[in-house]
């Protein structure tokens, strides 16, 4: 049964066959006298890292959970490996010996004595830090990273841990999971909406064996993870914020357009206001596509890009529509007007039709509100 087991050591592995055997034996010595279990979610490994575990499985209370072909990353592997887990305590840590296997113990106590609904492993607080192999780019990178974090992480320090610890009825309280890349803390403590953090000190050391896993691409995933992140916080400020940069964005590249048809090209207001909003819904189209990628687990509607398309036409009519009256209707018409009457009037139509109306017929405004009064409500419970 589940409550036999005290506590379950999450490790997400690829290609870690010279780790293993070491993270192993370090585990049973951090958690000797508890009833634990070590679940190894391996992405689909080409070197002899099923093998070992295998074997060791023989020796410890571990089990080897594979996954072939898996498109969600590290994150994926530690929530299948949460989803499957049968211990009190959830604990996650990497298998390549950067994160302290002696430090477990300290990172499940406050969890023991109630004193934390989440417990992390930090470099940054007295008594913990990095090994000396960090480069000055990788110490400012994890700084920067810290610091877009801090709108919904809070006070912590150390929020891009990977060394982490939490009840398994924090984690059955998640709701919308969906991790992306690395940083599953951060999408726990916030979907898990954690009151009470505690942070313990560990020396983040170098790696054992093996080679790393972070690269650039996952740095832009992480981007990515944070922007999720920022709309589920921060449900009616966050696309209010992404609306006004994907606005601001498309209305450069429509007036460089604008400019280059009217002084270049030689046509009136109208066509270069309707060439212009074109290349306007061209940059808005790539904003579209982030969306879609990011989103589309949550989106309700089958076909988003129909929605998009038939909106698109309705902007880029009013904004002709607007040229037009206002070539007819201006006696001394200036360029900026030309050019800030149809976009402004678009621009309120796609914010009308995209923010308003479609929320309201998909019923998400109902559900939003009700949402927030749920919070309100438990908040108020506790």
């Amino acid at each position: 049964m589940a409550s036999e087991i005290e506590v379950s050591v999450i490790v997400p592995t690829i290609n870690e066959a010279e780790n293993i055997p070491l993270l192993l034996p370090a585990i049973a010595a951090a958690l000797q006298g508890r009833a634990y279990e070590v679940l190894i979610v391996d992405d689909d490994s080409t070197d002899a890292t099923p093998a070992i575990c295998t074997e060791l499985a023989h020796k410890y209370p571990l089990k080897l959970i594979g996954r072939r072909n898996p498109v969600d990353g590290l994150g994926g592997a530690v929530l299948l490996g949460m989803s499957q887990a049968r211990g009190a305590i959830l604990a996650v840590m990497d298998a390549d010996l950067q994160h302290p296997p002696d430090r477990l113990a300290a990172l499940v106590e406050p969890l023991d004595n109630d004193e934390a609904d989440f417990v992390l492993g930090s470099r940054n607080i007295a008594g913990g830090g990095t090994a000396d192999g960090w480069t000055v780019y990788r110490r400012i990178n994890s700084g920067i990273a810290t610091l877009l974090a801090r709108p919904f992480a809070g006070k912590v320090t150390d929020p891009m841990s990977g060394f982490f610890a939490l009840r398994r009825e924090t984690y059955a309280a998640a709701r919308q999971l969906q991790p992306l890349g690395y940083k599953i803390a951060l999408e726990l403590m916030c979907k898990c909406r954690v009151r009470r953090v505690r942070e313990i000190p560990i020396l983040f050391g170098l790696r054992a064996r093996g080679a790393s896993k972070l690269n650039l691409k996952q740095q832009f995933r992480y981007l990515e993870h944070l922007s999720r992140l920022y709309d589920f916080t921060f449900p009616r400020a966050s696309p209010a914020i992404k609306f006004l940069i994907a606005t601001a964005a498309s209305w450069l590249a429509g007036f460089a357009v604008y400019e280059i048809v009217r002084h270049h090209l030689g046509a009136g207001h109208t066509v270069g206001a309707a060439l212009g909003y074109l290349a306007a819904l061209a940059v808005t189209t790539l904003f579209h596509t982030r969306y879609i990628r990011t989103q589309r687990p949550f989106i309700t509607r089958r076909r988003p890009w129909m929605d998009f398309v038939l909106i698109s036409l309705a902007e880029w009519s009013v904004c002709i529509a607007t040229a037009a009256w206002a070539a007819n209707r201006l006696a001394h018409e200036h360029g900026w007007e030309g050019f800030v009457y149809p976009f402004a009037a678009a621009t309120i139509a796609r914010y009308v039709l995209r923010k308003e109306l479609l929320q309201d017929i998909r019923g998400l405004r109902r559900n939003l509100r009700a949402e927030e009064m749920g919070d309100i409500t438990q908040d108020a419970a506790r």
